[in-house]
């Protein structure tokens, strides 16, 4: 079984959505204010990058949390992890 599984973001309830957007936002360090529109600038941007598959939600089975991550985020994750289950370390 895959300890990652990727979440359709059109699954999630538009708070939920939404607040997995805003903690991504403030874990990538932008600058509210670079969109005129503050945090909901942010997020609906990032909403549009969804919608282009440009991000991903993956919910992590062992942690049993879910993030937002950039598509080079969620390859790197993914070869970082494959490392460590050759390793034996997961």
């Amino acid at each position: 079984m895959s300890r990652f599984i990727e979440v359709p973001y059109r699954m999630l309830p538009a708070e939920t959505l939404d607040a997995l957007l805003e903690t991504f936002v403030t874990r990538q360090g932008y600058d509210t204010t670079d969109t005129g529109s503050g945090m909901s600038g942010w997020v609906a941007e990032l909403k549009v990058q969804l919608e282009r598959s440009e991000l991903i939600i993956a919910h992590d089975l062992k942690t049993e949390s879910t993030e937002v991550l950039t598509l080079a985020q969620w390859r790197a994750f993914g070869r970082d992890l494959a490392d460590d289950e050759e390793e034996g370390d997961v």
